[in-house]
C-alpha cells in the first residue's frame, strides 16, 4: 500500500494550508473576533471572565474599570470586519505591586499534541497580530504552560499613536515538560495591559523556563493610567513554525462551532424578549419545571450562563402561562441534560409545553470555558 506524506499544499498566491492541526493552521479560535455570543460590548469591567467576543478572557487584580467591545475599527484593506476593543474608564495610575490586567486565550491539551512540547524536537510558535493604541511604548505578550508551571515572554512596541499596525513575534520549542493530553487547558497566549512590580520588578523571561512572576511583565506600560487610554487588537494567529503566513480566515459556520465546543449562547432577549428555549417541557411537581435540552457537543458538561430577575422566563401550557425567575441544570454530560427551574415557579402537576424569554434583559446560554 503506497502513501504519501507532505506538510503543506502550497497553492499559486504562496500562502499554504498546515495540514497538522486538522484543517486550521491557527492554534487560537476566533482570532478575527468575529463571534460574539455573549454580546457586543460590556461596561464596568474590572473583573475575571467572558465578556464580549467568545474564547477571549480578561485578567485582571485592581487595574481600573473598562469598556469591552467588537468594534468596526479594523486595519484598512486586510479582510477584517471587527476587532476587540478596550477603553478605560476609571483610570489607575498608581498601581499595586499586585495590579496585572492581561487578555487571553486558553488552549486545550489535546489540541497541542502535534507541537512535540517536552521533546527534542519541539515546535517554535508563531504569534502574529494586528493592534493598536493611543498609548506607545512597550508591551508585552507571554505564552504560559499550566500543565507545569512554565512560562516565556517577548515584548513588541507600538510605535505610532493610534495606528494600526502588525507585530509578529516567534517562540522557541520547549524541551521541557510535555502538554497533557486532555480537554482541560495547557496553554495560555496573555497580552499584558498592566503590570504593577509583582510582575514587572525582574529581568524579562524571554526563554522557557519554570515562572517566575516578576519576569514575566518586565517593561510593560501601564495602559489603565487615563481614561483616554484604548487598545485594539484582530488577526491573532498562532502557529507552528518560524514564520507568520497570512491570517486563516475561516468561514463563518466553521468559525462559530469551534466557539460552540465552549460557550452557547440559547436565547438572548435583547435579540428576541419571547425567543423559545425548549419544547417538550414537563411539570414534574407543582413547584418544578423540567425541559430536556440537546446542545452542541461541549467540551465538558456545561453549567448555566443567564441574567435572571422576576418572571424573567415563561412556561406556556394550555393555553395558560406560568413565569418564573431563573433556569438550572440538571445531570449536564456534554451532550445534553435537563434544565430546569424551581425559582418563582407554580405549575400544574403533569401539564405539558415550551419554555421561552419573558423579558428583553434576559439571557440564557450554556459555558464550558476553560
Amino acid at each position: 500500500m503506497s502513501e504519501l506524506r507532505v506538510d503543506k499544499v502550497s497553492p499559486r498566491s504562496g500562502t499554504y494550508i498546515s495540514l497538522n492541526t486538522v484543517g486550521s493552521k491557527n492554534i487560537l479560535i476566533n482570532g478575527d473576533m468575529s463571534i460574539a455570543q455573549r454580546g457586543t460590548s460590556a461596561t464596568s469591567v474590572n473583573t475575571n471572565g467572558y465578556f464580549v467576543c467568545d474564547r477571549w478572557r480578561s485578567d485582571f487584580v485592581s487595574a481600573g474599570t473598562w469598556t469591552q467591545s467588537q468594534s468596526t475599527d479594523v486595519p484598512s484593506g486586510q479582510g477584517f470586519a471587527t476587532s476587540f476593543k478596550w477603553d478605560c474608564t476609571t483610570a489607575n495610575a498608581s498601581l499595586s505591586a499586585n495590579s496585572r490586567l492581561f487578555f487571553q486565550q486558553r488552549v486545550e491539551g489535546q489540541n497541542l499534541q502535534y507541537l512535540k512540547k517536552g521533546t527534542s524536537s519541539a515546535e517554535s510558535v508563531t504569534l502574529s497580530f494586528w493592534v493598536k493604541s493611543n498609548k506607545t511604548g512597550t508591551y508585552i505578550v507571554e505564552l504560559f504552560d499550566t500543565d507545569n508551571t512554565r512560562q516565556i515572554s517577548k515584548s513588541y512596541t507600538i510605535d505610532s499613536a493610534s495606528t494600526w499596525e502588525k507585530k509578529t513575534i516567534t517562540f522557541a520549542g520547549d524541551t521541557t515538560g510535555a502538554f497533557d493530553n486532555d480537554n482541560a487547558g495547557s496553554l495560555q497566549l496573555d497580552f499584558f495591559l498592566v503590570a504593577g512590580t509583582d510582575w514587572s520588578s525582574g529581568t524579562l523571561n524571554t526563554s522557557w523556563g519554570a515562572n517566575v512572576s516578576a519576569n514575566r511583565a518586565v517593561g510593560q506600560v501601564n495602559l489603565a493610567d487615563s481614561t483616554a487610554n484604548e487598545w485594539l487588537i484582530t488577526g491573532v494567529q498562532l502557529e507552528a513554525g518560524t514564520t507568520a503566513s497570512d491570517f486563516e480566515f475561516l468561514p463563518i459556520d466553521v468559525n462559530l462551532n469551534r466557539c460552540l465546543r465552549y460557550f452557547e449562547k440559547i436565547a438572548n432577549g435583547s435579540e428576541d424578549a419571547d425567543a423559545v428555549i425548549g419544547s417538550g417541557g414537563y411539570v414534574y411537581q407543582t413547584n418544578v419545571l423540567a425541559v430536556n435540552y440537546q446542545w452542541y457537543p461541549k467540551r465538558a458538561a456545561p453549567s448555566i450562563y443567564q441574567t435572571s430577575g422576576t418572571d424573567y422566563f415563561r412556561y406556556q401550557r394550555d393555553g395558560a402561562t406560568e413565569d418564573f425567575n431563573s433556569i438550572k441544570i440538571y445531570i449536564p454530560n456534554y451532550l445534553n441534560g435537563l434544565i430546569y427551574s424551581d425559582d418563582g415557579f407554580t405549575g400544574t402537576s403533569g401539564s405539558n409545553g415550551w419554555v421561552q424569554l419573558n423579558n428583553s434583559s434576559a439571557y440564557l446560554g450554556l459555558n464550558a470555558e476553560l
